[in-house]
């Protein structure tokens, strides 16, 4: 099977891609192209699926660079591939052409970000804990050290979960409540005393407050779509022991 390969017109021609699970040498309930190191796949079958994403982006394996994540508001400068233990962060930018960013989700909103003029690209994870506590608006802060300009920061969510598919409660709520009593806006009402929270909506109106040129979101559910992407929520409902990561990534 080969690789499915989702691009955006905001972020051409710049080579990029919100890679699916197509094309992938995982099998089980990782079947697939699953970039997860950190998932219990074998770790043979992880790199031959990061080896033919970094060939579909053009660079060596060791030029697809990632953070270990962990739903934090904080961004790497990436100037050359890491040594040793990637740092403990949740979105990274560079300036330096040859580099692939390179991101990790499985209901989490992946963004890239790019500033063609400047020459500076940026890529973030930003699940609900992250975005409220500022990862994009960190990552474009980033980016505007490098030399770009925030009125031509361009910004596209990739597949994340759809508000829909998205069921919280209402505590989930008050943490946004707290911050901004507007952000009531991005939860429907569910069953009971459930909620429906807009992840890709809320991420939208981040980057737009944020002051960029240009955001969109690909318009793709994570859980909705099992045959192309993995979904951390859709694993647990269905009691399965573990899940694989989706791959999207931006390079000059």
């Amino acid at each position: 099977m080969t690789l499915k390969i989702l691009t955006h017109e905001l972020l051409s021609p710049l080579t990029h891609g919100f890679f699916t699970r197509s094309g992938g040498a995982s099998s089980g309930i990782f079947q697939g192209l699953n970039g997860g190191f950190g998932s219990s796949d074998q770790k043979e079958s992880v790199a031959i699926n990061r080896s033919r994403v970094a060939e579909a982006l053009r660079v060596p394996p060791d030029r697809l660079i990632s953070v270990h994540q962990v739903h934090s508001p904080d961004v790497v400068t990436v100037k050359a591939p890491h040594e040793g233990t990637p740092p403990r962060a949740d979105a990274m930018v560079t300036a330096v052409p040859g580099l692939a960013l390179t991101i990790l989700t499985a209901d989490c909103q992946p963004v890239l970000f790019a500033d063609h003029d400047a020459g500076v690209v940026g890529a973030a994870h930003a699940g609900w804990k992250g975005a409220l506590g500022g990862v994009l608006d960190a990552t474009i802060e980033a980016m505007l050290a490098l030399g770009a300009d925030r009125a031509r920061i361009v910004a596209v969510i990739g597949p994340s979960i759809s508000q829909r598919n998205y069921e919280v409660g209402p505590d989930f709520m008050d943490s946004f409540i707290a911050e901004d009593p507007d952000s009531a806006r991005f939860f429907a009402q569910g069953h009971g005393d459930r909620l429906q929270f807009d992840l890709t909506g809320f991420g939208l109106h981040r980057l737009r407050q944020a002051g960029v040129a240009a955001a969109d979101w690909t318009r793709h559910c994570t859980y909705a779509d099992p045959d192309l992407f993995y979904s951390y929520r859709r694993s647990v409902h269905r009691a399965e022991a573990d899940y694989g990561r989706l791959m999207s990534c931006i390079r000059l």
